[in-house]
């Protein structure tokens, strides 16, 4: 299965980091951030290249403290969990070998770590640059993928 976001607009960048959107687009046009126009004229951030600053910008939160960390979380099309807590982010990198995988996620300032068959990773098509939910219930975290 294909990642689901290749791409991401302005409003998607900045839900992920965790600023505004006027932010995202000070990022680009200072050349932090790689921005490609659509058809339409409108911005579209590279998954990957996302993905890279917002591990920066988590390893130094002072980059962006004037935003405050007003996180935006996806609209989801989950009925019902039992898992409480739900962290919206970016993968930022995947391990694979024959049988496991280590998927990291950078929501916000938080960076979640997932170990998962090399199936379920495959399945869900986690690459850096795609968006991803991680939901955490006492020592076990799971992966799903927002809706589009």
């Amino acid at each position: 299965m294909a990642p689901p976001h290749a791409t991401f607009r302005i409003g998607q960048a900045a839900a992920v980091l965790g600023v505004s959107p006027d932010t995202v687009r000070r990022f680009v046009d200072a050349g932090r951030l790689a921005a490609a126009r659509s058809g339409g004229g409108h911005r579209l951030i590279d998954g990957p290249d996302l993905a890279r600053l917002a591990t920066e910008l988590a390893a130094d939160p002072a980059a962006h403290a004037d935003e405050g960390n007003h996180r935006v979380v996806p609209a989801a099309t989950t009925v019902a969990r039992s898992a409480r807590n739900s962290f919206a982010g970016i993968v930022t990198r995947v391990l694979r070998d024959g049988v496991m995988a280590q998927v990291e996620i950078q929501a916000g300032p938080h960076r979640i770590v997932s170990l998962m068959t090399r199936e379920a990773a495959d399945d869900l098509g986690l690459a850096p640059g795609v968006a991803a939910v991680a939901s955490v219930k006492s020592t076990n975290v799971v992966v799903e993928l927002p809706a589009p």
